[in-house]
């Protein structure tokens, strides 16, 4: 993991460099670099974390030995030995043993094609002096973060927005057209920021700017829907079994690629416990795990994560949270996150990456198993009910009987059913629910199930109108069950712009690498021409990778309601949280030009009366708290 910026300025600017680097020096703090083309005015700033080749000839950027290749360079290509050798083939001198030195030579060799035999996480910018042109590039998935900013006959990119701010051109103009999305979902969709003129190179994508007018264009090099698209496998189960194996089994053998110590993110649930199972394995020594716990019950799954690491007899680590560690970290949010983002296990998930630190340099995490395998409850609900949605007297009744009910009712029925039954988070479950079967058709069905807070009641609050353009990636993959379309969207919307964005910057935080074995893109290909029949059968989601689990470990000691990395925050916000959301959310400090403070008021008195509506207070928080660090 490191950090990367550039721009272009006729003259030498390289102070500039250097404090835009030094704001996110925790992206790499083990060495930094500065690169000025005076031909061209091309900047380029790295902050390194060293991972592979610790040497000094990891030193970025990183220039060809024809001079006429330069490259800053952030992530990592799993399997650029094998693509070294290739290219110590056609006649390529190598003077490191780094996976920078490789991309920059497949470049020169392949051009961008390169991106496709690239297996790994990646975000880099290569300035090619023989076309006069500067290229940015991002992984299929989209786990290493870009930005690039152009107004005014200027541009500049980042690994993280705020290296923006120490640029004197870049100005801070707030886009609110992105903001009825972020109080809706909790983030910003790509490739849109807080910012106007400052967009997010979307995953799967790259730029090529002509350095001599900025003009430039932008590719789409590989898209999840492709792979929807083709045909489905006609192979038996035990088959498909085999295949999922090998592939798993290889990713996470590339992700233990490393000079430095390997850890692993263990929760207890699925995709956390088959990582670490495969990975224990294959180590001839026992591997770390580290945990994050709560003294609540409710939300607690270290007990579980203990029971699975005793079984795999890992080295493993845990820790609870105190409300003290919560309360240190959330006016940081801003900070680290650049702009407003409303995912509220940020704070665990940056609290066990300051566990992980004091043991590791690198650590693998299970995001994407969801998206890949069918593991989220609203797929298996959305999918059952598709056919009473489309039929509007099934619909009328199931909505007349669903009104029988209030959360409070459901959550005492749920607390009754058998620990099997039983589900997390019930409450805001049943909301989504009942806005999905309010809505108009497919698409708006899923996207209610999808949102933290209802649209109509954003609309109430807010005066800046959506703009429907902003959530846009309900790309219809004709002839596609709609289970496997609410899957496509999430890999590209949700797990790229919440969930991966989240891990980014939590573990680089505290400087640590954090890889995504299940985000290996060979993964979802397979998966996308799976007959969806074998994603959820038996009534189970991730039916597949549960047998693959199976292997080794009891089903008995896995098999529980899954619950997500959830935290206490309605407890949280009307206690210990309190004092700083009544703080933030005075209504001198509210913009009434953004708000309707009336409404606010009353969205305040409802909460702290007992109606659990936290993630909308949450999200204002974080909006507050972003405005004042940011803009103010």
């Amino acid at each position: 993991m490191c950090g990367l910026v550039g721009f272009i300025a006729k003259s030498q600017k390289l102070k500039i460099v250097e404090n835009m680097l030094k704001i996110q020096t925790y992206r790499g703090p083990d060495d930094s670099g500065i690169y000025f083309d005076e031909q061209n005015g091309v900047h380029l700033g790295h902050n390194r974390l060293s991972i592979q080749d610790l040497s000094s000839h990891g030193h970025q950027p990183f220039i060809s030995n024809c001079k006429n290749y330069v490259i800053v360079f952030n992530g990592e290509v799993y399997n650029f030995k094998t693509i070294r050798g290739k290219l110590e083939d056609l006649g390529h001198e190598f003077i490191s043993n780094s996976d920078t030195e490789v991309i920059l030579y497949s470049y020169k060799e392949w051009g961008m094609q390169c991106l496709d035999k690239f297996i790994g996480m990646f975000a880099f910018s290569i300035l090619d002096k023989v076309q006069n042109k500067l290229f940015l590039a991002r992984d299929r998935a989209g786990v290493k973060p870009l930005y690039y900013y152009t107004c005014d006959n200027q541009f500049m990119f980042s690994s993280e927005i705020k290296s923006f701010h120490k640029h004197p051109n870049f100005k801070k103009e707030q886009n609110l057209e992105v903001l009825p999305c972020f109080f809706q979902f909790g983030y910003i969709p790509a490739p849109y920021t807080i910012f106007k003129n400052c967009f997010k190179l979307e995953s799967g994508h790259y730029l090529e700017l002509k350095i001599d007018n900025l003009e430039f264009r932008i590719t789409r090099y590989w898209d999840v829907n492709d792979y929807y698209l083709q045909e489905k496998f006609s192979k038996s189960e035990d088959e498909i079994l085999r295949d999922i194996e090998k592939i798993l089994d290889d990713a996470i053998d590339l992700r233990m690629i490393s000079d430095v110590p390997v850890g692993v993110f263990l929760s207890g649930g699925y995709d956390s416990s088959l990582v670490a199972s495969i990975l224990a394995k294959k180590q001839g020594k026992k591997i770390n795990t580290f945990t994050i716990g709560f003294d609540d019950p409710k939300y607690n799954e270290a007990e579980h994560a203990k029971t699975i690491a005793r079984y795999l007899g890992t080295n493993h680590t845990e820790y609870y949270m105190k409300n003290q560690d919560m309360l240190d970290l959330v006016e940081k949010l801003p900070f680290y996150y650049d702009e407003p983002f409303g995912d509220s296990s940020a704070l665990p998930t940056m609290i066990v990456s300051k566990l992980a630190k004091q043991h590791v340099k690198v650590v693998l995490s299970a995001d994407g198993g969801d998206e890949a395998f069918c593991g989220y409850s609203k797929y298996f609900f959305l999918n059952k009910f598709q056919n009473i949605f489309l039929n509007s007297f099934k619909r009328e009744v199931l909505k007349a009987g669903l009104n029988l009910f209030s959360v409070d009712s459901i959550a005492f029925i749920n607390d009754k059913l058998p620990k099997k039954l039983k589900q997390t988070n019930i409450k805001d479950k049943f909301t989504k629910f009942q806005r999905a079967i309010n809505s108009h058709n497919l698409e708006e069905m899923f996207e209610n199930a999808s949102s933290y807070t209802d649209k109509n009641e954003v609309a109430k609050f807010l005066k800046v109108q959506r703009e429907e353009k902003i959530f846009s990636k309900w790309d219809k993959i004709e002839n596609v069950e709609f289970l496997n379309q609410m899957m496509a969207i999430d890999y590209k919307l949700f797990m790229n712009d919440d969930v991966l964005t989240k891990v980014d910057r939590a573990t680089m935080s505290v400087s640590i690498e954090g890889r995504e074995p299940l985000l290996d893109h060979r993964i979802i290909e397979y998966m996308a021409r799976v007959p969806f029949e074998l994603k959820y059968k038996n009534n189970q989601g991730k039916y597949l990778l549960r047998r693959v689990l199976y292997k080794y470990l009891p089903k008995e000691l896995v098999d529980k309601p899954k619950s997500g990395f959830q935290i206490p925050l309605n407890e949280w916000l009307r206690n210990e949280l309190k004092p700083l959301a009544l703080k933030y959310l005075d209504e001198t400090r509210l913009d009434d030009n953004i708000f309707n403070i009336k409404e606010i008021n009353s969205i305040k008195v409802r909460f702290f009366g007992g109606v659990d509506i936290g993630a909308t207070i949450w999200f204002l928080l974080i909006y507050q708290m972003w405005k004042e660090k940011w803009l103010d």
